[in-house]
């Protein structure tokens, strides 16, 4: 199934945490925390603006982002978990570092 969000709507598949600590404890399903990391996977044309014109997102398909703890709307599709929710609930974009340059 295909699913095309409409508007200012975007579809993401959360990015899983790692199951262990730095300190090497697994942790068990039941504790962890559902990850606020995800990935972009269908986003809309964009919300019309007072004039009538698509302003088109920021996201898009591919980027990783971040959003709030009860963010978004979970549904299924073809047995997957997924979020479909608004681009304001979204905080940022997580950009890989270019290769090169030293972290500050």
């Amino acid at each position: 199934m295909t699913f095309r969000p409409l508007h200012d709507r975007i579809l993401v598949r959360r990015v899983e945490s790692e199951e262990k600590t730095r300190g090497g404890i697994i942790i068990p399903d039941t504790a962890r925390e559902k990850p606020q990391e995800g990935e972009v996977i269908a986003a809309g044309p964009g919300a019309r603006n007072d004039q009538g014109q698509i302003e088109p997102l920021d996201v898009k398909v591919g980027d990783r982002i971040l959003f709030g703890k009860w963010s978004g709307t979970e549904i299924k599709i073809d047995g997957e978990d997924l979020l479909i929710m608004k681009e304001s609930d979204v905080m940022g974009i997580i950009e890989a570092p270019v290769a090169g340059q030293k972290a500050a």
